[in-house]
């Protein structure tokens, strides 16, 4: 049978990804990547340590992403980017600036960071207040706050979940319930922080709810990279990739005033009713309507158990 007709495969471009070893979301990744773009992972060398800022800093040494690019280089990606938010936000702005150097140098080619990424999606949504959710333990979640204030961004309200281990796990009630906690002190975006921590799904329906642009770790990174080689992220009206989520008919500010109506012909006055004592009703955080959980397994053992005033880390994995 002749196919000659079909013309051949689509011609790819390449984006280069290093992971942590335990990183468990490739699928997402895939999702703001556009047909003729492939992503070409590798992943960092096991550490048998318990999760830590120390750990954070061990996936992320100089020489281990200098192997991972280079393994990279064979398939000639035009960028590479490292997926991890701690492992990029651990040493400050310094520290990140030399890990995209030092990737840059090895594949001789552009690089940057999960981490380098989010202060660039900050500057493109002009966000100088930002609220944030991370999956990880308090002292974890300190160091991220101190690199956003670095960067001369100020964290207006935070919330975190302590885990240690299985982040990918992490279902999206938990993602909402975190974020309708940490949106105080009139924030003007919310970052969910961690690439190994699902949120594809749940960012549009957030953005409706709490009226503002909503980011997360692997969204900057993958809308960063592709934007380094002259492509857009593809995703459902997020605010970051699509401009129109910014200031049209769902925009995340309030619509424009409208004509006064026509005044209303004065009707009888009705009898006033006794007024009854309200009751208070508890208000639950609002469900999103059609997400479902990312996994099936949800929390088997517990280990979603707030552990947000722990001041030290315990076994997991670093994201």
């Amino acid at each position: 049978m002749d196919v000659s007709f079909l013309g051949g495969p689509l011609p790819q471009r390449g984006v280069g990804v290093v992971a942590p070893f335990d990183f468990a979301l490739d699928r997402e990744l895939w999702r703001w990547v556009p047909d003729d773009v492939s992503l070409h992972l590798t992943r960092t060398p096991f550490v048998p340590v318990e999760v830590s800022l120390d750990l954070a800093r061990l996936v992320s040494e100089h020489e281990t992403l200098r192997e991972a690019v280079r393994a990279l280089a064979a398939v000639s990606p035009e960028v590479v980017t490292y997926a991890c938010t701690s492992g990029s936000f651990v040493s400050g702005l310094a520290g990140e600036r030399a890990m995209s150097a030092e990737m840059a140098t090895a594949g001789e080619t552009p690089a940057l960071t999960t981490s380098g990424a989010l202060l660039m999606a900050l500057r493109e949504l002009d966000v100088r207040r930002v609220a944030v959710i991370t999956p990880y333990t308090r002292s974890v979640t300190d160091s991220l706050e101190e690199y956003l204030q670095e960067a001369g961004i100020h964290v207006s309200g935070r919330s975190y979940l302590g885990l240690t281990r299985e982040i990918w796990r992490v279902p999206y009630r938990e993602v909402v319930r975190m974020a309708y906690e940490a949106v105080t002190g009139a924030p003007e975006a919310l970052f969910i922080s961690c690439t190994n921590l699902p949120t594809y799904d749940v960012i549009p329906q957030l953005e409706a709810e709490l009226r503002m642009p909503v980011i997360s770790a692997n969204q900057v990174t993958m809308w960063a990279a592709l934007r380094m080689i002259g492509k857009e992220a593809v995703g459902p009206y997020q605010a970051l990739l699509d401009p129109a989520a910014r200031s049209g008919p769902a925009s995340m500010t309030a619509t424009a005033p409208v004509d006064p109506l026509p005044p209303v012909t004065a009707v009888p006055a009705v009898p006033a009713v006794p007024a009854v004592p309200a009751v208070p009703v508890p208000v639950p955080v609002p469900e999103l309507a059609g997400l479902g959980d990312p996994v099936l397994d949800q929390d088997p053992e517990g280990t979603l158990a707030d552990a947000a005033e722990a001041e030290e880390d315990r076994g997991g994995e670093i994201l």
